[in-house]
């Protein structure tokens, strides 16, 4: 008879796979956590050395005083390099770290107006929305009707458009602007082609 699992308990995690977590950092592996028999090894100055057994590379390794590294378990046979564990680390870290640093961060602003907005409060909505654009940000764009307002939606048309028309020389229409429910929401990006 098969065994039935009590679904109150938690799945036993013991029958699943041991891979089975994608997400899991890359161990990089060094000296004797290297399985392989047959490496690939690349000296301390970036020259291959050749392909030689696992021992023989520990030994080149131990007789400059520096570790084995596996750099890429993915070739035949694996490459390990000679080079100095914690530096290689350090360097790893930093490199991941500048990345990280020049990566932009868009960030979606958003303005609200209303269909009986003046032209004051326009401008500098507008200006907001130029600024925001030049930094580089998507805007929203949030065309909110209340009451009886709802009755004239073209004074809104009217006035999405007007924004539209503002912003053409900057910003092109990512989502053109749509009624959902009493506001009409549109976006907008910068143009890099203009």
């Amino acid at each position: 008879m098969p065994k039935v699992r009590d679904p109150c308990k938690a799945p036993d995690r013991t029958s699943f796979p041991e891979d089975i977590n994608i997400a899991q950092k890359k161990r990089i592996l060094r000296n004797e956590e290297i399985e392989a028999y047959e490496l690939r090894v690349i000296g301390e100055d970036s020259r291959q050395i050749g392909v030689m057994n696992r021992e023989d590379a520990l030994r080149a390794a131990r007789e400059r005083g520096l570790d084995l590294v596996e750099v890429d378990p993915n070739a035949t046979p694996p490459v390990c390099k000679i080079l100095d564990y914690g530096r290689y680390v350090f360097e790893q870290s930093k490199r991941a770290h500048a990345a990280r640093k020049k990566q932009k961060q868009i960030q979606v602003k958003e303005i609200k107006l209303r269909p009986g907005t003046d032209q004051g409060d326009y401008d500098v909505k507008l200006r907001n929305l130029l600024r925001f654009i030049e930094h580089g940000d998507k805007t929203k764009i949030t065309l909110r009707f209340r009451g009886r307002e709802m009755v004239h939606q073209e004074l809104g048309a009217k006035l999405l458009d007007r924004v539209r028309e503002d912003l053409s020389e900057v910003a092109m229409v990512e989502q053109e602007p749509k009624l959902e429910g009493r506001q009409f929401q549109g976006e907008t990006r910068r143009d890099h082609a203009r």
